[in-house]
């Protein structure tokens, strides 16, 4: 993946995330600015998830833990654990809101 595609692919993927906040009806602000994205909850907890040009990555940061997605096959990976973007943002917000939230991409 050159820089370009990168680029394209973490754009979209901070579009769709917003989109999915923006639909699914639950009570989350977000702001994206400059290539970041920040989920704040009512408790005043935040999610910040935000581009990582230089290792072309999407980095994560939750009150629990962070972490580290690279692109592969179209998605959105965790280096740590292998897991799907998607479905780690549904369980990350679900926690941080305490209420179940089901994000996907729309």
């Amino acid at each position: 993946m050159n820089d370009s595609q990168y680029n394209l692919a973490a754009e979209n993927i901070l579009l769709a995330i917003e989109e999915a906040i923006e639909n699914c009806g639950c009570d989350i602000d977000y702001e994206g600015v400059g290539g970041m994205l920040t989920l704040t909850f009512k408790n005043t907890s935040k999610i910040i998830i935000n581009k990582q040009a230089p290792l072309r990555e999407i980095w994560v940061a939750t009150k629990f833990n962070g972490h580290h997605f690279h692109f592969e096959n179209d998605q959105w990976f965790d280096k740590r654990g292998g897991g799907e973007l998607w479905q780690f943002l549904s369980n990350a917000v679900s926690k941080q809101a305490e209420e179940t939230i089901v994000i996907t991409e729309q």
